[in-house]
């Protein structure tokens, strides 16, 4: 195409006003109609200019330009890093997804982009206690593990309904530990007594190693802790810190005792425990360290105030042709020495009587020691009953206890040939009081020394023992300091099996943990507490053990807001995002191009000029593609006039 030119020349600078388009506008070197050379455009050109204006600098000038002059002005383009007319960001690129649309005209949810030319910056704070941008959850920081990660996307097998606020397991029985939970054994349907109970909470006496699989019961006296053991020190001995029921003992070895976190004993002024419970689990009120755990309360209570009182009893079992059974009769005293061992067990002292009921020192340190092919262990509880005096008895005239067990009865009525061990401690405030009867060997010692001494081989002897004054001075005992009382027994002969243990005012104190429901802490025993519990909608139910409705439940809550609600509203893109809100979708009018959409009208039905299904741009001027069906005369690929082709792709008329 032909067009006139006009040229002058300002401060020296020739300048070429071409009437109309230029030639080859794409090519390099080219020539336009008027036969001068294409040439650069500078920011003096006007940006509404409605002719090309071409500069070329004058022969005897200091530009940069060649003797052939300047290339032409480049076109307005996304991309460029210019904020052009119609765009509202350029950050260098036509990428989407990184705050800039691909097209330039929207800066993207959760970006903004001030500087054209450079890349957006996020706005999206992880941990700010607010949901924006891809974020699907904000428990007010970013640390990952809780449920949020760090970066805010609800992790697997939780869920975050409530924002700046501790996420919570989604539910027990999907396979993942998540919340307060401390096992998944893979029951869809969870129920108790298999290691890992309905609320998937780990039971005493399991292991659950890994998230799926069934618990298995643990083995206590292995030498492994594991599960809900508070101790295992491979033995089935008492009095070594670690009872055979894999529990915590105090030391004892000093005569007072030394109170241990997790014994389950409370001394007055002890400032190094603010609880004990009676285990060394941290999530049930009193931690691992015997502190006080946030969401709880714990109050001392008096062990043994209930109708029953539990005690521990090591049982071993011995063949009648050991050299200790069924040889010898008589009462004997003076066989244990007024100390107990190192190993806090009864040492041989050869009695007193002229016929000794004990082979030797050698046997006798075997009643009460484990060795093998010698003797079999057993563990078992005496359950004392309380009476109507308020003491505590244990009495069984039939006391066989492992009759059919281990060695078994060997073809006699019972299994006659055994001994026991029972240890008890005790806070002493004065007045205690045991009582035992029993055959045929009853040793009791207090606080280490012998307290009682009914050796032998004999019928039901009785003995005991009352702490006063008179007492306390000579073992030693001092008020508010605690102690062990130890009972060995031993039935040697057939015929009979008496044992009865009475006790009196041997009260122990210690923690009874409660949650509290209202301080705004959730426990691993509450659904939910959120400091009010008034029922409302998105609150806590009264008693912390039901989420009132919403969002997150699954039902739609119209009344209040919701407009959708898949139990998980994660989307933010195509379902239901966070809060229950619709999430951006192609034909909700709104260009989500952060999400691939090139326009959204609402309707995206096509046609020309129209936004096609799936919310792509249809045929439309600026394409590139001249659409002479639709009235097309052009299409250079942009809606901007001035440049040869009108912002309708329409050529236009030289000026």
């Amino acid at each position: 195409m032909r067009s006139a030119v006009m040229f002058f020349t300002i401060l020296g600078v020739s300048t070429v006003w071409s009437l109309g388009c230029t030639a080859d506008k794409e090519g390099t070197g080219s020539q336009s109609d008027s036969g001068v050379d294409d040439a650069s455009t500078t920011d003096t050109t006007p940006e509404d200019a409605p002719y090309d204006l071409l500069v070329i600098p004058d022969r005897e000038s200091d530009s940069d330009c060649t003797e052939d002059g300047c290339s032409e002005p480049p076109e307005p383009a996304c991309g460029d890093g210019r904020l052009d007319v119609g765009e509202t960001c350029d950050d260098g690129n036509t990428d989407s997804g990184d705050g800039c649309s691909g097209d330039c005209k929207a800066v993207e949810n959760g970006f903004a982009c001030p500087v054209p030319g450079e890349a957006c910056v996020s706005t999206v704070v992880c941990g700010d206690g607010k949901i924006t941008g891809l974020e699907t959850c904000d428990d007010g920081n970013d640390e990952p593990g809780d449920g949020c990660d760090e970066t805010c996307t609800v992790e697997p097998g939780w869920v975050c309904p409530v924002v700046a606020v501790a996420c919570e397991a989604a539910m027990c029985g999907d396979g993942i530990i998540a919340g307060n939970e401390q096992c998944e054994d893979g029951n869809a349907v969870p129920e108790s007594g298999d290691g890992c109970d309905e609320n998937c909470l780990l039971e005493p006496g399991f292991k659950c190693e890994e998230p799926g699989k069934p618990c298995i019961p643990t083995v206590c006296n292995d030498g492994i802790r594991e599960g809900s053991e508070a101790c295992d020190d491979g033995n089935f001995d008492m009095g070594d810190g670690c009872t055979p029921f894999c529990e915590i003992e105090p030391d004892c070895s000093g005569g007072a005792c030394k109170s241990r976190c997790g014994d389950g004993i409370i001394l007055p002024g002890d400032s190094n425990e603010q609880c004990d419970d009676g285990n060394n689990q941290s999530g049930d009120g009193c931690s691992a360290t015997c502190t006080v755990e946030p969401g709880f309360t714990c109050a001392p209570i008096v062990v043994g105030g209930g109708p029953t009182m539990t005690l521990p009893i090591v049982l071993r079992d011995f063949h009648d042709t050991h050299p200790d059974m069924e040889k010898y009769l008589g009462t004997e005293s003076g066989i244990v020495k007024p100390l107990l061992g190192a190993d806090r067990k009864p040492e041989y002292a050869h009695g007193t009587s002229s016929s000794l009921t004990v082979t030797s020192e050698a046997t006798f340190n075997q009643w009460y020691r484990d060795v093998p092919g010698v003797n079999a262990t057993a563990l078992q509880t005496l359950e004392l009953t309380r009476l109507a005096t308020g003491e505590y008895q244990y009495d069984n005239s039939s006391f066989f206890p492992l009759d059919g067990q281990l060695f078994g009865n060997e073809g006699r009525a019972h299994n006659f040939h055994f001994t026991s061990e029972v240890r008890y401690w005790f806070e002493y405030k004065g007045n205690e009081i045991l009582l035992f009867t029993g055959d045929d060997d009853v040793w009791v010692f207090l606080a280490g020394k012998l307290a009682v001494d009914l050796g032998g081989v004999h019928g039901a002897l009785p003995g005991g023992i009352e702490l006063n004054a008179t007492t306390a001075a000579a073992f030693g005992l001092t008020l508010g300091q605690v102690y062990e009382i130890a009972v060995f027994q031993a039935e040697r002969h057939t015929t009979q099996s008496n044992y009865r243990l009475t006790l009196s005012n041997f009260d122990n104190v210690r923690s009874k943990c409660d949650w509290i429901c209202g301080d705004g802490i959730v426990t691993k025993y509450e659904a939910c507490d959120d400091g009010v519990n008034d029922g409302s909608y998105g609150s806590c139910m009264p008693g912390c053990k039901l989420r009132a409705p919403h969002c997150g439940d699954g039902i739609v809550q119209t009344s209040e807001g919701e407009e959708c609600d898949d139990g998980l509203n994660l989307s933010v893109y195509g379902g239901c995002a966070p809060g229950c809100k619709l999430g951006g979708y192609c034909g909700d009018g709104v260009v989500d191009s952060l999400f691939g959409e090139q326009c959204d009208d609402g309707i995206n039905a096509g046609g020309y000029g129209e936004c096609a299904p799936g919310c792509i741009l249809g045929p439309r001027c600026g394409d590139g593609i001249m659409q002479t069906e639709e009235g097309e005369t052009c299409d250079d690929g942009n809606r901007v006039s001035g440049d040869g082709c009108s912002a309708n792709c329409n050529r236009e008329a030289p000026h």
